[in-house]
This record gives structure tokens, sequence and C-alpha cells, in this order.
């Protein structure tokens, strides 16, 4: 039986109870478990992870998988906690905050791109991990400077990851993504068509936002336009809390 989920997260720490389960050494460390399933999953998807999968991979029985992690449910918040745990953190040295803000976003799309299956580890026990706090605390260094409270610190960090978190699901696999360009070309005027005059304003606009995109959607067009107004309702907090304008900080690179 495997310890419990808090202290497979912070095993690696001095506190860490060194005590395992009885009987003869394991073959592999929990450390090897989490790896693996992070290696199959960046391979093979979420759903290829499973204990038989494991314990082939690992050369052992995969019932002994369960002597490293107590369920499936706790390997997966182990395999988010270790992506977050390898991330880099440099310093937010010499910029803007709004310029702290976008490049944390973009590492955190960047993250989804490389780790697709994190956007389906939903379990909030992630939360006490020590990767996963180790980068919070490195974001929360982006609003410094702000002049926010710690409340609105970290609801305006949630904000920013929540829209990074929406884009990277829009951002998914399409399997016809690679086509829509010259599906857009061939059926645009047959749309055209078949659309008439009954919905003169999504015609209008789909039209125009198909003529700049040269499709009818763009997930950067879509990025870019977000990211900004995300930003923009952070700065209005940051003006309230400082009681004016943050131009002082001059403006976006």
């Amino acid at each position: 039986m495997s310890r419990e989920l808090i202290d497979l997260l912070w095993r690696d720490h001095p506190a860490a109870s060194a005590t395992g389960t009885r009987g003869p050494r394991s073959k592999v460390s929990t450390s090897q478990v989490v790896d693996t399933a992070v290696g199959i999953a960046d391979h093979d998807g979420l759903a290829a992870v499973t204990v038989r999968r494991l314990g082939a991979e690992l050369g052992i029985a995969p019932n002994a998988v369960y002597t490293h992690v107590g369920s499936r449910d706790d390997l997966l918040v182990l395999m988010a906690d270790a992506i977050q745990g390898r991330r880099s953190r440099p310093p937010h040295v010499g910029r803007t905050w709004r310029a702290r803000v976008r490049d944390l976003a973009d590492d955190e799309l960047a993250l989804y791109a490389a780790h697709p299956w994190l956007l389906d580890v939903t379990d909030q026990r992630t939360a006490f991990g020590p990767g996963t706090i180790a980068t919070y605390d490195h974001q929360l260094h982006a609003l410094d400077g702000t002049g926010l409270d710690d409340v609105d610190r970290d609801a305006g960090l949630s904000f920013v990851c929540d829209f990074v978190r929406a884009s990277a699901r829009s951002r998914r696999p399409d399997p016809h993504s690679a086509q829509i360009a010259a599906v857009w070309a061939a059926w645009q005027g047959r749309l055209t068509d078949y659309v008439g005059d009954r919905f003169p304003l999504a015609r209008r606009v789909g039209a125009a936002a198909g003529a700049a995109m040269d499709a009818p959607y763009s997930a950067e067009h879509a990025w870019r336009f977000g990211l900004d107004r995300v930003l923009d309702a952070l700065d209005a907090l940051v003006s309230a809390a400082s009681h004016g304008p943050t131009t002082d900080e001059g403006p976006d690179p």
C-alpha cells in the first residue's frame, strides 16, 4: 500500500518519511513511475496511462504500481505536479507588469501545447504539490508593483490562467484543420448563396472576419485579441488599486 498523496507529492522533501511498505525493496521508485506515466501521456495521451502499460514499461507487475501510488487519480496529480516542478522560473526583472503577465500567459499556453493531457487533469489536489506551489509563487510575482492586495492578486492570476486554459482547449487538434483554408475558399461562394439575406449581420461580420483571417476561425487571432482584453481588464483593476493611471510603467514592448 502506498503512502498518502500529500506525502507522495513531497516525497523528496527532507521532512518526508522514508518509510515505505513492508517487504522486498521495489525495483523502481515512485519518481520513475511518475516520469514513465508522463512519457506515456505525452506520447499516446492520458487514456494510455494504465497500470498494465506502466507495469510493462517499468518491468514490474501491474499490481506493483499500486505500491507507489494509491490510485490512478493520485497518479494524475503526481504527474501534473511533476510537470510544474520542471518548469523554468526566471526572475521577473526590469519588465512592466503587463509584459510579465503576457510572458506568463504565453508560457502557460506553451505548456499545454507540450503536454495537452494537462487540460484533462482537473483534480484540485494538485494545489498541494511542491511543483504547483513553486509555479504559483513565481507567477504571483508577475503582478509585483501593481498595488493589488493578496486576494485580488490571486484572483487576477486565476483570471489569466483560466483564459489560457480555455484558449488551449480551443487549440486542440481538429482533424479538418489542415484543409480548412481550402474548404473556406471552395465553399465561401455557395455558403453565401445558401445564407442569402436571412442573417445579414452574421453574413457581414463573418465575411469581414473570414477575409481578415482567411478562415472562419483563427486560434492565433482569438488568442491575441483575448489576451489583450484580459490585460486591459487587469489594468483597470491595477489603476483602481493605485488610485491613478499606470502609464508610468511605459507601454507594452
